[in-house]
């Protein structure tokens, strides 16, 4: 959340950024809520300061008619520092709620923008391939090759769910090893994550655990939520911790599943495995300065370019607009792969050679800097103050829309698929054969 002093002293362009979020938040009512909230407080001292006079006046021989009235006059206090002191809680709660719906910050170079079309592409890596045969998407290779059911899974847990099966596994076991050895070197400590958070940790992060836009699967009779990301668990490791100032930046890598409940999400870009109800990702967090956020932030970049590079995926790396960047980051890049199923196998160009497919995001990278920090209270001391960390986030590897992007990208012409070089050692194999494998 952002600090109180800041919206009251920058209320302007705090609105701003929200109509350039497209959200919804009152910033005049925090505004307001933080004046009344200030008055009640003066109100309160004076009143307790006027109480404890009061009490010490009563102290040595009275007469007692002066006792009687300093008596009366303590209830009356008494009473009005309670109903000032309810009154304070309950504005307190409510301009807590009113600034939780509010946005960070977005950087100034951020693109304005509502819809994927509205963000900026910056980078691109390698060529979209051209295929002398006709393509197939990642759906159907993955049932020809035995290594993906759909059927199943959905017969067994429901639709949006899958079985990985056969070199699948490995295809999985091999790309998160292979990410987590990229990690390692460059000083991430790795965890195996819960797969449960409580509620009060997913608002701290930012992430709303209830109502119907939720895209959260809450515990039944809980406080507690399944996650969908890692950053949810990473960040609340240090919750309501100071940490020391040499320490940082302290790197963190979790492995966990994710839970998403993909409410809504449908149509032709949604098939498969690309928006699933629950996959394995490899998660990136870091605790820094506020100094030097933006630096860790690019090194963030750098290593999911180095991920995707190593795996010769084409992709590009996008500046994400600010209609399509949540409420806790100040800026966020997503890596979107080429897949070449995604638009249905249409062809692009005209040529001898097909060029199919379309830009589908497989990570992306935030800096959310003191947001997610203020509220989960995460901080560092400095010349003997307290202030609150940065707080950083990325995909290290999504592994169901890794998956995508490897089989669409490395078909052959007999059906089979041809893994990267980095991949082999990890998977044992350098080949998925069509139908090679029957169960």
């Amino acid at each position: 959340m952002l600090d109180y002093h800041f919206i009251v002293e920058n209320l302007s362009a705090v609105k701003k950024n929200i109509a350039n979020r497209f959200m919804k938040a009152d910033a005049d009512a925090v505004a307001a809520l933080f004046g009344k909230r200030t008055e009640l407080t003066t109100e309160l001292q004076n009143l307790r300061q006027r109480r404890n006079a009061n009490a010490a006046s009563m102290k040595g021989g009275l007469d007692p008619d002066k006792r009687a009235a300093l008596v009366e006059e303590g209830k009356r206090l008494k009473d009005a520092v309670a109903v000032v002191e309810a009154e304070l809680g309950a504005v307190e709660k409510d301009l807590d709620a009113e600034t939780r719906r509010i946005p960070n910050m977005a950087h100034p170079d951020a693109p304005i923008g509502k819809e994927d079309k509205d963000s900026l592409e910056v980078k691109r890596f390698g060529k979209p391939r051209r295929f002398d045969f006709p393509p197939k998407d990642h759906v159907q290779l993955g049932q020809e090759l035995d290594i993906v059911d759909f059927d199943s899974a959905t017969k067994v847990s429901g639709v949006k769910f899958y079985y990985l099966k056969n070199e699948g596994v490995f295809l999985e076991l091999g790309l998160v090893r292979y990410a987590l050895d990229i990690l390692l070197k460059k000083g991430f400590t790795p965890f195996i994550t819960p797969d449960v958070a409580k509620e009060s940790v997913l608002e701290g992060i930012g992430f709303n655990p209830r109502g119907a836009e939720s895209n959260v699967y809450t515990l039944e009779g809980e406080d507690t939520c399944l996650v969908g990301t890692a950053e949810i668990t990473l960040g609340g490791y240090y919750s309501n911790v100071v940490l020391p100032k040499d320490k940082l930046p302290l790197k963190l890598a979790g492995l966990s599943h994710c839970f998403r409940r993909e409410a809504g999400a449908a149509g032709q870009f949604s098939k498969g495995l690309y928006r699933v109800h629950q996959f394995t990702k490899l998660e990136m967090f870091v605790y820094c300065l506020p100094e030097e956020s933006d630096k860790s932030h690019e090194e963030l970049r750098a290593i999911e370019e180095e991920i995707f590079s190593g795996l010769e995926i084409p992709f590009r790396v996008v500046d994400t607009c600010t209609g399509d960047l949540g409420a806790p980051a100040y800026r966020k890049w997503d890596l979107e792969a080429w897949m070449p199923g995604r638009n249905g196998g249409a062809p692009v160009e005209d040529d001898s050679l097909q060029q199919v497919g379309s830009w589908g995001e497989v990570t992306s990278t935030s800096n959310c800097t003191d947001y997610q920090a203020r509220r989960l209270n995460v901080r560092f001391k400095d010349d003997g103050k307290n202030r609150f960390v940065h707080m950083l986030n990325g995909t290290a590897i999504a592994v169901s829309r890794a998956i995508i992007a490897l089989l669409e990208n490395f078909q052959q012409a007999d059906g089979s698929v041809i893994l990267p070089k980095v991949l082999v050692p990890y998977c044992g194999f350098e080949r998925i054969d069509r139908k090679r494998i029957r169960s």
